[in-house]
């Protein structure tokens, strides 16, 4: 079976997950990729073919193309049109749910259409901008299914006017085999080692998680790793600066390390040298939010890593309260805070709890278990 995958880039180091997905469809499926522009093909360029509208027109077509996009005569800059004419794909699957509206005339029903929403493209853009409901009312009508990460993206794209006989619960895996369970012991006699990692938004919490650490600080020796930056936006600088001046009002210069963007690799390096992963999402201002769950919650899990976390979106389907992890409000600092204090006052309940999350994770979060499930849904629409 012939699978083009629809992106509007292939692939940022922030969707390493979206990679995961492709490379673990059972083997008798031709995955291609079709794209607006590439980057990190070192990392993420061994697929069966990539279709690169960036690369395959002219500078002045190129150029065409952007302004009668933003004089709203196109929808998308339409790099789906050749690879659909010269690959003549079984089935069509757009990742984020813009991409799936903004490529609805170059299918036009002419094979299944699969479209997948994963966070802002769910909850930001309809708030931002009204329109998108309409838009999305469209995208649903005429898809063949609609996947989430969970039952509460499930319930929104219901709410949002999609039948629910489209929607299907499509978990985001991990490569579990490559990831080794070392569960984690602290003594209380070492300096109490936390890791933070995500881009510098606000969806993501970190002054939160940084003015919880402040309070924890005061009583014992602590050492905050943090993995990650702002992208160029004003928002994402304003959120770092933010997060800069919430460490100096913590007092935790010299107890936070910033790493910025490091490689994937990197991050597991890191975790297997930390006690306690810190992850407390929210919903932002403007409506963004993590749609389901940061992938980096489960991956860090899965390497027998405590996680303190908050009960936002599809996180407490990832990290069952008081049983494999901690939970607490959004900006909920005192109960985040209060988390962290359990899990230090309690370290001989920590491998208990740990096993329990590596074995949920075994059974609902490995990629090649959803990678099956992905391709019955494939054989089904099909």
């Amino acid at each position: 079976m012939k699978i083009i995958h629809n992106a509007r880039e292939w692939l940022p180091l922030t969707q390493t997950w979206l990679y995961t997905q492709l490379k673990c469809l059972p083997e008798d499926f031709e995955v291609q990729v079709a794209c607006q522009k590439t980057e990190n093909l070192a990392q993420f360029g061994d697929v069966d073919a990539i279709h690169c509208l960036q690369e395959k027109c002219s500078q002045i077509e190129y150029f065409i193309r952007r302004a009668l996009l933003k004089t709203r005569f196109r929808r998308s800059l339409g790099w789906l049109k050749k690879p659909l004419s010269e690959f003549k794909p079984d089935l069509i699957h757009s990742h984020f749910g813009d991409v799936g509206w903004a490529t609805l005339p170059e299918i036009k029903n002419r094979t299944p259409h699969v479209v997948s929403f994963y966070g802002f493209d769910l909850s930001m853009l309809p708030r931002t901008n009204p329109e998108w409901r309409k838009r999305y009312k469209e995208l649903f009508d005429q898809v063949a299914a609609v996947l989430c990460e969970g039952e509460h993206m499930a319930s929104c794209i219901e709410a949002m006017g999609c039948s629910p006989t489209k929607i299907h619960i499509q978990r985001i895996g991990v490569l579990l085999d490559r990831i080794a369970y070392k569960p984690r012991v602290w003594n209380g006699n070492e300096s109490l080692r936390v890791l933070l990692a995500g881009r510098f938004t606000e969806k993501k919490g970190f002054p939160y998680a940084l003015s919880a650490l402040a309070k924890l600080a005061k009583d014992l020796p602590l050492d905050v790793t943090i993995i990650g930056d702002a992208g160029a936006t004003e928002a994402d600088q304003t959120e770092k600066n933010t997060m800069i001046k919430t460490i100096q009002d913590g007092n935790l210069n010299s107890k936070v390390t910033l790493l910025g963007y490091q490689p994937h690799n990197v991050l597991f390096e890191q975790a297997y040298k930390h006690h306690i992963f810190l992850s407390p999402s929210v919903t932002a201002a403007n409506g963004d939010t993590e749609g389901g769950a940061p992938v980096s919650i489960i991956e860090m899990a899965s390497t027998g890593m405590p996680i303190v976390s908050t009960k936002h979106c599809d996180i407490p389907g990832v990290i069952l309260d008081g049983q494999t992890g901690l939970l607490a409000e959004e900006r909920d600092v005192d109960g985040l805070y209060e988390r962290l204090v359990w899990l230090l006052s309690n370290p001989e309940k920590w491998r208990e709890m740990l096993d329990r999350g590596r074995t949920h994770l075994e059974a609902a979060f490995d990629a090649y278990k959803q990678g099956e499930k992905l391709g019955g849904i494939y054989r089904q629409l099909v």
